[in-house]
């Protein structure tokens, strides 16, 4: 059956529709002429299913076409004001994205979480809505599934898999500022640069160029890793040490014999006494080859006459009291026997 686009009454749904509508020529002075649209392909014209009704409407189809099909139960979803998922399935992550990017306009940069999972950052959760950037003239109308920030620093943008994304220091700033622990701060910016997407000059430089806007905990966590700290975990014990009256150790520091051989890199270095703490990141060891590892370390450090202390991260939290009481007392039983000729470089 042929509708005309002037009827109200309501589509059937139906995935290999043909719909006969007027068009608007884009001539001016000429009468509308008739146009097919099938509806069974129309999505493969669109990259992710996702189109504007602008652009639903250049091909032809009317906005009652359009918003009947996004009803309940209808093979079409409204993702975003006058954008369309050309789709009843539930909407994927880059189906979501595509859909901000249309609904915030040209020159919008997708930051956040989502532009560092783009770059390859693994094991990120990405519960919340899209964060993208826009230039500052720009007026748009705040939603809840997406947060756009308009901004007079708007990145050149890295194309990933086909979406234009923030610089990945940017993008793990903008991350931050959302963040309400230091916690969260610090296991983000302590992976993006574990696995190489940025480096420390660069976070330092854009927090110096950027808004100060909450940045307090991004700060606090740049120092941090500065000092040489690499996890949530260090950080804790570093926090507890400067708490203490023992001196400030180095952290992540490579400890050798004389003949040079590598004993281990530990996680803090006392190296007047030789005294070598070791944050145990996994409690308990599921990987025969880490467990392996981790003891072979150990060995070769008490070896060379090193005292270490293990602490399991979930003890600094739970008891840090008796923490502290070991540490110090590692540190004077250590400083009171001949200090073994390892050395650091």
């Amino acid at each position: 059956m042929w509708l005309p686009v002037a009827k109200t009454e309501r589509e059937p749904h139906s995935a290999d529709r043909v719909v006969r509508i007027r068009r608007r020529s884009p001539l001016v002075g000429m009468s509308p002429r008739k146009s097919l649209v099938d509806l069974s392909t129309i999505a493969d014209r669109f990259p992710h299913r996702v189109a504007k009704v602008a652009e639903l409407m250049e091909l032809g189809l009317s906005s009652e076409t359009i918003y009947a099909r996004c009803d309940q139960g209808g093979p079409w979803k409204r993702l975003q004001p006058g954008v369309i998922l050309l789709s009843n399935s539930e909407p994927t992550r880059e189906q979501r994205l595509a859909a901000a990017l249309r609904y915030a306009g040209d020159g919008a940069v997708i930051t956040g979480l989502d532009a560092l999972c783009l770059q390859g950052l693994r094991q990120i959760s990405l519960s919340g809505p899209p964060h993208l950037l826009v230039p500052a003239s720009r007026q748009i109308r705040a939603i809840e599934a997406t947060l756009v920030e308009r901004t007079v620093r708007l990145p050149q943008p890295f194309i990933r898999l086909g979406f234009p994304t923030a610089p990945p220091h940017r993008a793990a700033l903008d991350a931050c500022r959302r963040f309400s622990t230091v916690d969260e701060v610090r296991g983000l910016l302590t992976r993006v640069i574990q696995a190489g997407k940025t480096t420390i000059a660069d976070l330092s430089t854009e927090l110096e160029r950027g808004s100060n806007r909450r940045t307090r905990l991004a700060r606090r966590v740049l120092n941090e890793i500065e000092d040489g700290i690499r996890s949530p975990a260090e950080a804790w014990a570093r926090d507890l040490v400067l708490r203490s009256d023992l001196p400030a150790p180095s952290w992540n520091v490579p400890v050798h014999s004389p003949g040079g051989e590598l004993l281990g890199v530990v996680d803090a270095w006392w190296d007047d006494v030789a005294l070598a703490w070791e944050i145990d990141s996994v409690e308990f060891h599921f990987a025969e080859r880490d467990y392996v590892h981790t003891v072979d370390r150990g060995s070769r450090l008490v070896a060379a006459g090193i005292f270490v202390v293990h602490t399991v991260p979930s003890t600094i939290r739970k008891e840090p009291r008796a923490v502290l009481a070991r540490l110090t007392q590692a540190y004077h039983h250590a400083a009171n026997r001949p200090r073994p000729p390892v050395v650091t470089r």
